[in-house]
């Protein structure tokens, strides 16, 4: 926005003057805050501008605000009065996308808002996270080598009593080697097929046979599973509604779209460098 930080100038403070008084309480979207040369400025025309300032706008003060939109409206205003009096193909193009594209915000609005309810919400968080099994999670460690040959004996060793964390280091080619073959915790699915389902038939404490994967072949021991608790509804809630919205939003503008009587121009039977020829608007 164009100085949106500037005090008034001496002729928009006295245009402010002029204006009739009236109490804050009593302004609504159609109060008159400005006239140029006979144009009616109102508060409904800034609090648009407002609610559309980036971010690092939003947060300054509502007098500063005032100051600077209303700056803004009183400069373009002018500047428009001085253009031709009909509206050029540029303008008149672009005012209908403008439009086009309020009227389906204002309508997405209210799908979403017709959506996300807490009711929605409550309802999604239980099928989502409390219904149904619970999910194991593992935690793990394994020791990765080329042949099963090798696989076998390092078996045997453990069997035999050695730390499994001093062979891993020793011995593994992966990259958890260094750090004992620790895997940390995984859930369902995190693990190639092999390599979890041989995991998810163990016991806590226990040294699995030689298991193939894609990597080579790995010794594993689990040393913990448990179950993975629910998350609060509050630490997922942004993660739901968003589903939502997204969800409800798909399905409008396809029912919307499938209803709707479209036609186009098949690609193949335009030139579509068109799109890069701008000298077209003022043709």
């Amino acid at each position: 926005m164009s100085k949106l930080i500037t005090k008034l100038s001496a002729g928009a403070f006295a245009l402010l003057l002029a204006l009739p008084a009236q109490a804050q309480d009593t302004l609504d979207a159609e109060s008159v805050v400005a006239t140029i040369n006979g144009t009616e400025i109102t508060l409904g025309h800034m609090l648009i501008i407002r609610a559309a300032l980036p971010d690092q706008y939003q947060q300054l003060p509502d007098d500063v605000l005032w100051d600077g939109i209303l700056d803004q409206i009183v400069q373009q205003t002018v500047l428009s009065q001085q253009a031709a009096e009909e509206d050029g193909r540029r303008v008149t193009l672009a005012l209908e996308n403008e439009r086009r594209a309020l009227r389906a915000a204002q309508v997405i609005e209210g799908v979403v808002g017709s959506a996300v309810t807490e009711e929605a919400v409550q309802s999604f968080y239980e099928d989502a996270y409390l219904e149904g099994d619970a999910t194991e999670e593992f935690n793990a460690s394994h020791i990765l080598v080329e042949t099963e040959e090798e696989a076998a004996a390092i078996v045997e060793e453990l069997k035999g009593g050695a730390d499994f964390a001093a062979v891993a280091a020793e011995k593994s080619t992966g990259p958890s080697g260094p750090n004992g073959g620790s895997l940390g915790w995984f859930g369902p699915g995190m693990m190639v097929e092999e390599f979890q389902t041989a995991v998810e038939g163990m016991e806590v404490g226990a040294i699995s046979d030689p298991v193939q994967t894609q990597f080579g072949w790995h010794v594993i021991t689990l040393n913990e599973k448990r179950i993975q608790e629910a998350p609060e509804l509050d630490a997922v809630r942004a993660e739901i509604e968003n589903q939502l919205s997204q969800q409800a939003v798909t399905q409008h503008i396809q029912e919307a779209t499938d209803a709707a009587d479209v036609s186009r121009t098949p690609k193949e039977s335009v030139d579509t460098s068109v799109l890069s020829n701008p000298n077209l608007l003022t043709e």
